[in-house]
């Protein structure tokens, strides 16, 4: 499967935050208007850059409001000269349940084009996509944009450390499981400061880009909020991090424990 560095690795973090029981609480960690912004460096150098909002839609689903979320990320710098990349990816989903509608994405990776139209059934608990139905028995199913966002409202009072989580989610060509074990609680720098954050360790798959032992680790603010500020991953040859840089019409305020100073 052909991924850019950042979307894989991003669309790994902002899908595997805490999927305990997968049940949702009363509010909603994030409201219209949101923009999240992200870079993704390879040692000292910026390869590339992501961007995720969230936007009311103007396209209701079986007659219920719906949000639009977008997420875009692109290669930067040397990066860009030697392997461009331009992928967006859309999810709609409820506003109260937060399941996923619809979901499309669009990639450009090189000459690598694809593009997926995804629709979700969750009454029949089939999803129809360009390769095909597939039907899936797990009581949720998402995309990786709607999983990300759905899981900033997951009750983790009573998570300890230790614990295995897992989330279903729907790519390409059939639903996959995602486990996540969390670690603890840490402070942690970016760009917008320190924050008090929740650890975990998302598994992931040895093959290309990824050593047999390498381990991916993700940071979240422990507040209302739970966005990723950061995201350490060893690859092949080094290590990539993924660093908040940006972020704006949040729910609630961002509080970091200590600001970076120049």
């Amino acid at each position: 499967m052909k991924k850019c560095f950042l979307l894989a690795i991003a669309c790994c973090c902002l899908t595997t935050l805490f999927a305990q029981e997968l049940s949702k609480t009363n509010e909603v960690a994030f409201k219209a208007g949101e923009k999240l912004s992200y870079k993704m460096k390879y040692g000292i150098f910026t390869a590339a850059e992501a961007n995720i909002h969230v936007e009311d839609s103007p396209i209701q689903f079986n007659g219920q409001p719906a949000y639009h979320i977008i997420a875009e990320g692109k290669t930067a710098g040397t990066f860009d000269v030697f392997y461009k990349v331009r992928n967006r990816y859309e999810s709609y989903v409820d506003k109260n349940t937060l399941l996923p509608y619809f979901y499309a994405e669009n990639r450009r990776e090189s000459n690598y084009k694809h593009t997926d139209k995804v629709t979700f059934d969750h009454e029949k608990k089939t999803i129809t996509a360009a390769k095909g139905t597939f039907p899936y028995s797990a009581d949720k199913v998402f995309d990786f944009v709607s999983a990300y966002y759905f899981a900033r409202c997951i009750d983790v009072s009573k998570i300890h450390i230790g614990q295995k989580l897992d989330l279903q989610y729907f790519l390409e060509d059939g639903v996959h499981t995602l486990s996540i074990t969390y670690v603890g609680k840490e402070k942690m720098a970016c760009s917008m400061g320190t924050f008090n954050c929740l650890k975990f360790n998302p598994t992931i798959i040895p093959g290309r880009i990824f050593k047999k032992d390498s381990k991916l680790y993700l940071w979240i603010t422990d507040d209302n909020n739970r966005i990723p500020v950061k995201a350490h991953v060893e690859v092949v040859l080094g290590s990539l991090t993924m660093d908040l840089t940006a972020a704006s019409g949040l729910k609630y305020p961002l509080n970091p424990a200590s600001k970076e100073t120049d």
